[in-house]
């Protein structure tokens, strides 16, 4: 296929957007951003992770366009289902398909359709929008090669979680599930800035900032979202490919963690009893003060916001406004107005940035020689962080920020979509392994192991490794194994796989060894018994984990489905 068309969605916590590429492998095109917010007098690489659905749970609007209807609203909204910020429901978390998801109104919904709309409107916003880029040409979503963002941080099962939602959102077809591609944040973040030119960059006193590019060049990755931190560590190599050195890491005291630092301090000063009542009265004021004060995050400088009325109001029953105000630190009220030092904005930052600093600290604590420190992602649009990094970091490596944090990983992610070999090879997060009956040996294995069949004695339940824990694993490297039936007239085999965090176990029912996934292989054909072959090849470098299975006398290949959720 010489042309490469490509639609990647960042898919944020609190802001999401998608980049787009209709160009011939050849090319080398700065991907198209689309911009969002005219409605609210705004221009933006991505729009906010809201949606809103009707009190039937049909889909009303995403974006600014449900903040807006949202924030307007308050006697329909109050039977509406509006949601925010709801990906963090994926972090650190069991997912199963019946998970659900608490609206602002205290409903819950099916978490799977709330993520499925989303997606189906990014969608086909892309689709519209690379519509009217062409002259009114049509596409439909087979035309593409879709890559979604994930945080590297997520396990396994998020991911299945998100391909079930691509599918459902008609991203992906059954069938065609290899159009879409996950690309990890922080790798896609650095796949673009590779790229940038000097001028792309933040100049912090440092003059001349590009990412060098010559083999050998190590640099942390640092993706401040808005709802997690990811840390990945790059090398080049030869040939502009790159090689995670150290197994990503992340936490969730993102950007996020300082609006709810700003909102406890809301709390503080209005007192809890006022506060409350205000927050189930007039939700969607509440929504406002939050977003105008995302404007203020990206700042270091002294900020005013203004009172909305109906806090005024509930505050002023209890006590005179200036009164809240009496034993507040770094923060007055002037006038309908709060006005907070840029010290007192600092401390909301506090915790997160001492996360930050803390994981960094760890990694080159390792003794990796790490040239520079690379900030992306929409809370790296703050100069506090920025500031922070660069004094803290200095004497270390070089700090760059580029100009446009907030776009470089949809960018990345559409280049990602074309060269998915461009991440080399990755540390596996996991020892993997599939469960496997040998021979009983009286001085290896344990006594309640043991079974016996025609062909004598045997020790079920061994867990055969695949791969280690931090082993580096190439991204298209395929591991190769064969398995055998334990019973001569099997007409079907089930290869079951095992993963754990421990570089070395005997046997699959060990503590903190878990299932991922198995898949029944068809061997219809009994004349060779046990002397029957399996060829399996597993794919573990890929942002997914896949697997076929074939029965090497019928020649039939099965595809093993990985199941990571819980039902």
């Amino acid at each position: 296929m010489g042309e490469s068309y490509i639609i990647a969605i960042d898919f944020g916590t609190a802001y999401s957007g998608y980049a787009f590429s209709l160009t011939s492998r050849q090319e080398e095109v700065d991907p198209h951003v689309k911009f969002w917010g005219e409605e609210v007098g705004r221009e933006t690489p991505k729009t906010p992770t809201c949606i809103l659905f009707d009190e039937n749970e049909e889909f009303v609007s995403f974006g600014y366009k449900a903040m807006q209807t949202y924030l307007k609203k308050s006697e329909e909204s109050k039977r509406q289902f509006f949601f925010n910020c709801f990906k963090m429901l994926l972090y650190d978390k069991t997912i199963t398909t019946d998970l659900t998801i608490k609206a602002a109104n205290g409903k819950e919904m099916k978490a799977l359709k709330v993520f499925a709309e989303a997606l189906r409107f990014l969608k086909e916003d892309a689709l519209k929008t690379i519509e009217q880029n062409t002259g009114g040409k049509k596409f439909t979503e087979s035309d593409f090669t879709w890559v979604l963002t994930i945080p590297t941080i997520w396990d396994n099962s998020a991911k299945q979680f998100m391909r079930e939602a691509a599918t459902k959102a008609g991203i992906v077809r059954n069938g065609t599930g290899n159009n879409l591609v996950f690309a990890l944040e922080p790798e896609a973040a650095s796949v673009h800035c590779k790229k940038l030119p000097p001028e792309g960059f933040i100049a912090e006193k440092q003059g001349g900032n590009k990412l060098d590019q010559s083999p050998g060049t190590r640099y942390i990755v640092v993706d401040c979202g808005g709802g997690t931190i990811d840390i990945t560590v790059h090398e080049v190599l030869k040939g502009g490919v790159l090689k995670e050195l150290h197994k990503a890491s992340g936490n969730d005291i993102a950007g996020q963690r300082v609006d709810r630092k700003f909102k406890e301090f809301l709390r503080d000063t209005f007192s809890a009893e006022v506060w409350d009542e205000y927050e189930e009265k007039c939700p969607h004021e509440v929504a406002s003060i939050m977003y105008d004060f995302t404007l203020f995050k990206k700042i270091d400088q002294d900020i005013e916001i203004i009172c909305p009325l109906n806090l005024g109001m509930m505050a002023q029953k209890k006590q005179n406004m200036e009164e809240f105000f009496k034993h507040v630190q770094g923060a007055s009220w002037d006038e309908g107005s709060i006005n907070i030092s840029k010290q007192k904005l600092r401390t909301f930052f506090e915790e997160s940035l001492k996360s930050i600093t803390l994981s960094l600290t760890e990694i080159l604590n390792k003794g990796f020689k790490i040239d520079y420190i690379l900030l992306v992602g929409g809370f790296a649009e703050s100069q506090i962080l920025q500031k922070h990094i660069h004094d803290e970091f200095i004497d270390n490596c070089k700090v760059l920020c580029p100009f446009r944090p907030q776009e470089i990983i949809m960018k990345g992610a559409v280049e990602f979509g074309r060269n998915q070999g461009v991440v080399a090879s990755r540390k596996s997060a996991y020892t993997y392994g599939l469960c496997v009956s040998v021979p009983f040996s009286e001085s290896k294995h344990r006594a309640d192991k043991k079974y016996t069949n025609n062909e004598g004695y045997w020790c079920t339940d061994v867990f055969s490794k695949l791969v280690e824990i931090d082993e580096d694993v190439g991204w298209n490297k395929t591991r190769k194994e064969s398995a055998c039936p334990a019973e001569g007239h099997q007409k079907q085999i089930t290869l079951a796989f095992y993963r754990t965090k421990k570089k070395n176990v005997m046997y699959v029912d060990e503590p903190e060894v878990e299932k991922v996934g198995s898949v029944v292989v068809q061997s219809p054909d009994t004349t060779l018994g046990i002397k029957r072959v399996i060829d399996l090849e597993i794919k573990f470098g890929f942002t997914e984990m896949t697997a076929t299975a074939t029965d090497r006398e019928s020649g039939s290949v099965y595809t093993v489905k990985l199941d990571f959720m819980t039902k």
